[in-house]
């Protein structure tokens, strides 16, 4: 489970960020995870109350904004929507997609005190 991993490198961004700006605690994160970036939300969740345990962000709000994801046909150069790397286009039934949005993760903001 690789969503371990994640959550801790997510508690490091927070907590330098917090010690940088001399943050008592902090009190929410809000996350952008594309829907193709290959993370599973609720994991994802259970491993970051895990990892923020006895830390400055114990307790904290964690919201998850899921961004869509999007690719771009080779064969009839549309622009459509993809829910999975595999997806054929729904305009020409290619499987020649190339993602273009939606693999991203990233920690928007940071509410501290």
């Amino acid at each position: 489970m690789h969503e371990m991993s994640l959550a801790e490198g997510i508690l490091q961004l927070v907590e330098d960020t917090a010690r940088r700006e001399a943050a008592r605690r902090v009190s929410g994160v809000i996350l952008e995870i594309g829907a193709l970036a290959s993370v599973e939300i609720e994991a994802l969740r259970f491993c970051f109350d895990a990892v923020t345990r006895d830390t400055l962000a114990a307790a904290a709000r964690l919201e998850i904004r899921v961004l869509p994801g999007q690719g771009w046909c080779m064969p009839c150069g549309q622009s459509v929507p993809l829910t999975a790397l595999t997806d054929p286009c729904p305009q020409c039934g290619s499987f020649q997609v190339q993602p273009v949005s939606g693999m991203e993760m990233r920690v928007k903001e940071i509410e501290i005190e």
